[in-house]
């Protein structure tokens, strides 16, 4: 099940969000800036997103929060899967739910590192465009546009 994050679940996304990103990023990320990620952190970032336009959405699987994904106009972003649920269509299911709610174009952005999102969204059918935005001297993210 797909449900809208708003106040009364926005911890349980924010969780989500804090242990998938931190996962995600340990290997190549400094320990100290993970350790930052905490669900307090992302329960703020996502009340930002939220004020500012975003719509979020958090994936249940029997009733347990495991997927989250933030979608503005056409731009989906913070698209996270807990580690022990990946692997299993997911993080698919919940990529094609924003992709619907998109507003154009479905458009998103993912770390050039990020092997098993690039081949997650070739999959479905984006593709590359060129554009390249780097975050620091290590970290290169590329933009996708649905084909």
């Amino acid at each position: 099940m797909i449900v809208l994050v708003c106040g009364k679940n926005i911890e349980d996304a924010a969780r989500v969000h804090s242990i998938s990103w931190q996962e995600s990023h340990r290997s190549f990320s400094e320990p100290e800036f993970v350790a930052k990620h905490t669900t307090e952190r992302q329960r703020r970032y996502f009340e930002e997103k939220i004020s500012a336009g975003s719509v979020i959405y958090m994936l249940l699987d029997k009733g347990v929060p495991v997927g989250v994904a933030a979608v503005t106009g056409a731009l989906i972003e913070d698209l996270y899967i807990l580690p022990e649920h990946r692997n299993r269509g997911l993080g698919e299911r919940l990529l094609r739910v924003a992709m619907s709610r998109c507003t154009g174009r479905p458009t998103l952005w993912a770390l050039e590192n990020n092997a098993d999102a690039a081949r997650l969204y070739k999959k479905v059918g984006f593709v590359r465009t060129g554009k390249r935005n780097s975050i620091n001297e290590k970290l290169v993210e590329e933009e996708y546009v649905l084909g």
